[in-house]
């Protein structure tokens, strides 16, 4: 059983068709923080269909008319999917900051989970026996080849 993420936002969208004439058609948008979901003719009963945010590489081509905004999601495997909004909407702007927080939180995961915890606190101690080595040779020097400010940072140390 697949849990409901919180909304962050819900509401009406639409998306140029993939077809031939490309026509407009609104979409009932619920924006979380991991996912873009657009269901048809504004019905969450109906089957919708799910972005998720690891498969969005940008939201670009923002537009502004006098009337709409009109915005391009791009995919991973560049995919284009045009949408547009009411002018005072600004729907590109919340789907943007989520995928945005998505990738960050994305990209700090990537991250930890590359770092070992040994590989830090050895890294830690070796930084820390290394500045204590090279202040205890800086103390050791006459003050007359220190300046006022390093002084200064070596005694609050």
């Amino acid at each position: 059983m697949k849990m409901q993420a919180e909304v962050i936002r819900e509401g009406e969208l639409e998306k140029r068709s993939d077809s031939l004439f490309q026509l407009w058609k609104k979409k009932l948008v619920v924006l979380t923080k991991d996912s873009l979901s657009l269901f048809p003719d504004g019905h969450k009963r109906a089957k919708g269909k799910e972005l998720g945010f690891g498969s969005i590489l940008k939201v670009d081509c923002v537009e502004r008319t006098g009337k709409y905004i009109y915005f391009t999601i791009v995919t991973k495997d560049r995919k284009e999917i045009d949408f547009r909004c009411p002018d005072q909407s600004c729907w590109n702007a919340s789907i943007t900051m989520a995928l945005i927080d998505f990738q960050n939180k994305r990209a700090i995961q990537d991250f930890k989970s590359r770092q070992g915890t040994s590989s830090k606190v050895s890294t830690c101690f070796e930084w820390r026996s290394f500045a204590s080595d090279y202040l205890l040779f800086m103390r050791g020097k006459e003050d007359s080849t220190l300046t006022g400010g390093v002084k200064h940072n070596l005694n609050y140390l």
